[in-house]
């Protein structure tokens, strides 16, 4: 078990040391040596101003954002939410300056975008530097599987046979798509227009491929972006947000309500004009970025890392197989086609729990009060609930005219391991739309003081 949650961190100051399927064109090292030292803005991935604060050992300051700011000060708790961070806080980075806090770009972001929340500053005193090892939540589906088949007896047989048979009729429905990603994961050069063609052609069955599909270009954009504002967060050590968000609600209507990447689908066409949208100098090499990319990444995140990837083919191959042979992608598919069966609100808890706890006590183990985001340290980042050995304060909060936040009231509140509640939107079954596992809660609507919980945002 710890060896899967050690496998789900990466650890930007060390060199890439997890075991792989075999056959891959290109490893983890060669990719991460590629990002960091070829890339304008990838030697931000060590030195950001985020992952100095976290070695560094000292106070950290971070923002969140509520609408339950009442419910809070009523009860005087703080629960947590599920999703990227799996049971951690939402924040983003608050930079100490003379004036007055400064919010990272992402927090910069939150704040105009939700006006009519309040924001909240938490002082962090950690017992000792905290490791650079970021929670990915890429690699979680074999831990998304194991938690199922460990508490699959809570549901019932129709439901185990409804969930198994969405699982199947999804892989088979892409699974050329799949054996050809695995076969350019393993040297081969399809054709980046038909590629990505293919891709979203695949994403409404195997919806984790759609999150794939975004991170990556995610990645591409903030560490190849050479805009004046890109430079202005480097120079602050911030890799820069805007970039991927501007994408996403280019791309699929409504995003900014709903962060769905189940629907985030561009045929390559769109993909070169949204490209061209955020940066037009990127476009050209966009397509066959994403195509070596998110078949190195699909490999390697879904894949069994005794397999060969090169002999690997989902075509005609039973869901039993599979478990063993994808328990990365079988898991991600599961933990997102689960949340759609009509009792999964009275299970959430269940099953999102189970995975916390994990967490929870791995983090104890390894020293990390304050878990982030590690598919990139782009600055998300939370506050672990039940961290033995660090103090947490919290202020409401300000903000002046130069956008630096000052405390205002002292929060007496305490971190507690509940999650929020879950919701999720009607399903689209037509289209196989499922919502952003990140997004676990409805961080729009106003909760009842009954909830007394505190809601992040993850896009």
């Amino acid at each position: 078990m710890r060896n899967e949650w050690e496998h789900a961190h990466t650890d930007y100051t060390r060199p890439a040391r997890r075991p792989a399927p075999a056959s891959l064109a290109e490893s983890e090292g060669d990719w991460r040596r590629y990002l960091e030292g070829d890339t304008p803005n990838g030697w931000l991935i060590q030195h950001s101003a985020m992952t100095e604060a976290l070695v560094s050992g000292r106070p950290m300051y971070l923002l969140h954002t509520t609408k339950d700011i009442d419910a809070i000060l009523t009860s005087g708790e703080l629960h947590v939410s599920t999703g990227c961070l799996v049971g951690a806080l939402y924040c983003s980075p608050l930079a100490r300056q003379r004036e007055g806090l400064r919010p990272h770009n992402l927090g910069a972001y939150l704040m105009r975008m939700k006006p009519n929340t309040t924001p909240v500053i938490f002082e962090v005193i950690p017992d000792a530097p905290i490791p650079t090892k970021g929670v990915d939540y890429l690699h979680l589906g074999a831990i998304h599987l194991r938690t199922y088949l460990r508490y699959r007896s809570l549901l019932t047989l129709a439901e185990n046979d409804q969930l198994d048979h969405a699982v199947a009729a999804g892989l088979g429905s892409a699974a050329v798509f799949l054996d050809t990603a695995l076969r350019n994961a393993a040297g081969r050069a399809t054709a980046a227009l038909e590629f990505i063609d293919q891709l979203a052609a695949a994403v409404p069955a195997v919806p984790f491929l759609g999150y794939l599909y975004f991170e990556v270009l995610s990645e591409y954009l903030m560490l190849h972006s050479t805009t004046p504002e890109t430079k202005s967060y480097a120079q602050a050590g911030e890799l820069n947000n805007w970039l991927y968000k501007r994408l996403a609600f280019a791309a699929v209507d409504g995003m900014h309500q709903l962060f769905d990447l189940a629907r985030f689908h561009p045929r390559h066409q769109q993909l070169v004009q949204l490209i061209e949208g955020v940066e037009p100098a990127l476009a050209p090499g966009a397509a066959d970025y994403v195509r070596r990319r998110l078949s190195h990444l699909l490999a390697r995140t879904t894949l069994h890392p005794s397999r060969d990837t090169a002999s690997v083919s989902f075509q005609g191959a039973d869901l039993n197989t599979l478990r063993q042979v994808a328990p990365g992608l079988i898991g991600q598919m599961v933990f997102r086609e689960i949340r759609y069966m009509p009792r999964y609100k009275q299970l959430y808890h269940c099953f999102e729990k189970a995975k916390a706890l994990e967490a929870w006590d791995y983090w104890n183990h390894e020293g990390i009060p304050t878990p982030f985001n590690g598919i990139l340290p782009k600055g998300e980042i939370g506050i672990h609930p039940v961290y033995p050995r660090s103090a947490v304060r919290a202020w409401t909060a300000q903000q002046d005219r130069k956008g630096l936040l000052h405390p205002v009231q002292e929060v007496n509140a305490v971190l507690t391991p509940h999650l929020a509640s879950w919701w999720a939107p009607p399903r689209n079954r037509s289209r196989k739309v499922t919502t952003d596992p990140r997004i676990t809660v409805d961080r729009s609507a106003s909760l009842p003081a009954r909830h007394l919980s505190i809601k992040g945002i993850s896009a």
